[in-house]
């Protein structure tokens, strides 16, 4: 299955602007005007609430003040979980974020889901190779396809052995915004869901990996939305489809994200499924990241 209704989210203690991945995430913008972490807490916990109201299963963990971890929000980047109890840790650019694998959060996760089978891919930071979970790889789950923008942080050869463990195949391209720089993170620039692919097309530069990506998308039986540099830059592709106890599906995303979409972009999206968008400004703009790298779906 594509989606599940059931997500890990990991409720922030001391976020604060990462001087460490902002030396390659262009998505980050420093905010000095106070209180960073109480604002992204209540925005945290209404998109906590809003995901809760719609029926989906939201386990929460409360991140630990030692060690520091202040991109802890975003747990989608070091794990991500599989069918039959399997789950997998990632070798992360940031040292600091290094240090977000923690027991605690591996413990309560494995209790409650019974997950019991790791593969382990956090060996490669020895080597300084990365691939950041679901940021640097979006997954098509039904058709074992692991879509992937090369950047700092998202290494061929580390995608390699992910896809041959897990029985995926890498679609690699490049992504880079509007001044060249490459998009830190696949994520941010597309999202796949049952029907359709949510995708900045204008991100990929070289006209041989964008027909390939985009044949790719058409031949998986998906329709593609596509989106712009501009949008892409207010997470219009950071989106995640999920569903609720009902078996309905919900594409979720940031408000920011919702109001960059056009009219028409709207309404292909809700003939899918149902929206749900909730503020998350001091997040996106100090962080770097939105809705979709906040969750970690549990697929069990």
């Amino acid at each position: 299955m594509q989606t599940t209704s059931k997500v890990l989210m990991i409720r922030p203690l001391h976020f604060v602007f990462n001087e460490e991945t902002a030396v390659n995430n262009s998505f980050q913008v420093k905010d000095d005007t106070g209180n960073l972490t109480e604002k992204a807490v209540r925005e945290f916990d209404f998109f906590v609430s809003e995901l809760r109201n719609q029926g989906v299963d939201v386990t929460v963990v409360e991140d630990s003040p030692a060690p520091h971890t202040p991109d802890a929000i975003f747990p989608n980047n070091w794990i991500s979980f599989h069918e039959s109890g399997t789950y997998c840790l990632y070798p992360m650019f940031a040292p600091n974020r290094r240090k977000e694998r923690k027991a605690e959060v591996l413990d309560i996760v494995k209790k409650k889901f019974h997950f019991h089978k790791l593969i382990d891919f956090t060996r490669y930071e020895s080597e300084n190779l990365f691939l950041e979970g679901t940021g640097s790889m979006v997954l098509d789950r039904e058709n074992r396809l692991a879509y992937a923008c090369i950047s700092p942080r998202t290494n061929i050869e580390v995608l390699d052995d992910f896809c041959s463990k897990l029985n995926y195949r890498p679609v690699v391209f490049h992504s880079t915004d509007e001044s060249g720089l490459a998009v830190y993170h696949t994520n941010v620039m597309m999202c796949i869901a049952d029907r359709y692919a949510v995708i900045c097309l204008d991100s990929i530069p070289d006209p041989a990996e964008k027909k390939r990506v985009t044949d790719t998308i058409v031949s998986s039986g998906k329709e593609i939305i596509g989106i712009s540099h501009a949008q892409m830059n207010h997470f219009a592709g950071n989106m995640l489809q999920l569903e609720n106890d009902r078996k309905e599906k919900i594409l979720v995303m940031s408000s920011a994200a919702w109001q960059a979409l056009e009219n028409d972009q709207r309404q292909k999206l809700s003939q899918y499924n149902r929206i749900v968008h909730a503020s998350l400004q001091s997040i996106e703009t100090n962080g770097g990241g939105s809705a979709r790298c906040m969750i970690a779906e549990v697929h069990t």
